[in-house]
């Protein structure tokens, strides 16, 4: 996965923009949106997100990283692509990023307060998906939050775009209570899903519609949020 990930660095964000153009939104966008969505979680079960660590696991260049800077206390990110990882170097020097191996985060345990992964399972051998879940509960601190970003195999626009990307090429998409069995398994608890990405508008107004709509099956994309046991 690594390789095919370091063809597709440089034309990672022009192939995306390309395959969402009909939606008005660029991939800035969506990146955006999940910021604003670990944010809010963070800020509502832990804190004040300024005083808080976060960990982006399959972070390629960087795209969700460029805005957790300016919302949590410190940013560091991880992935198997060295190539992707010089771009996101460049463009965020204020993040922390390390090379990782495909089945293992390269961080201590109880590290971090949140983690995350955006759209990185579905990329996975399924023998991969639960050993892959099992490294983001492990690096999260007791207590701490973690969460996986997924394409929504429920919205029909969401499978047009996967099906227009080169590197999603016979990608299987997972439906959100597969993440939540593998979570349950990796010992997480107060597992949650939520949809986002409904309209692809900016303003106070479509956010609370997003917020209004995140139990409804039909986002482009969703979340599962878990936390790690306190001790």
């Amino acid at each position: 996965m690594n390789a095919e990930f370091d063809t597709h660095a440089r034309s990672y964000r022009d192939e995306v923009d390309r395959a969402i153009a009909f939606a008005g939104q660029g991939v800035e966008f969506f990146a955006e949106r999940k910021a604003r969505l670990l944010e809010r979680s963070a800020r509502r079960l832990l804190g004040d997100p300024a005083q808080l660590s976060v960990l982006d696991v399959g972070c390629g260049v960087g795209l969700v990283d460029r805005y957790l800077t300016t919302r949590f206390g410190s940013v560091a990110g991880t992935d198997v692509s060295a190539a992707e990882l010089e771009l996101a170097r460049s463009d965020h020097p204020q993040v922390s990023y390390a090379l990782s191996a495909p089945d293992h985060v390269d961080h201590e345990s109880d590290a971090f307060d949140v983690v995350f992964a955006a759209c990185v399972l579905h990329h996975l051998d399924p023998f991969d998906h639960r050993r892959f879940v099992t490294e983001l509960v492990r690096v999260v601190r007791p207590g701490g939050l973690a969460v996986v970003f997924e394409h929504n195999p429920l919205n029909p626009l969401t499978r047009f775009v996967v099906s227009r990307v080169a590197f999603d090429a016979g990608v299987r998409l997972l439906r959100p209570r597969r993440v939540v069995s593998l979570f349950h398994s990796a010992g997480a608890d107060e597992i949650c899903s939520v949809y986002t990405t409904f309209v692809p508008l900016r303003g106070r107004l479509a956010q609370r519609l997003e917020e209004g709509l995140s139990s409804v099956p039909l986002g482009a994309q969703y979340a599962v949020l878990a936390r790690k046991p306190a001790r």
